[in-house]
């Protein structure tokens, strides 16, 4: 279900009756440049969410870290040992 040539030359007359010979040329170059934008935009937009994914992910092990020695400081005898000593 793609173009055949009889579409193609058809849309390419509409267009240069649109908009003439003369700003054919322009318009292609403004739409590359468009489209070179939208493509370093799309490439800044993945390495930021790199970036921030790396970040997340080693604030995760460093709180996994963290919370991983917590227990050994509150476990149950340390807890009785505390509740003695306040009475």
């Amino acid at each position: 279900m793609g173009l055949g040539t009889t579409e193609i030359l058809l849309i390419i007359v509409v267009i240069v009756l649109l908009f003439g010979a003369k700003r054919i040329p322009d318009l292609a170059r403004a739409f590359g440049r468009a489209s070179a934008e939208y493509k370093k935009a799309k490439d800044e937009l993945a390495r930021e969410s790199q970036e921030f994914t790396e970040v997340a992910e080693k604030a995760g092990e460093a709180q996994a870290k963290r919370e991983a020695a917590a227990p050994a400081e509150s476990t149950p005898a340390a807890a009785s040992n505390a509740d003695a000593s306040d009475k």
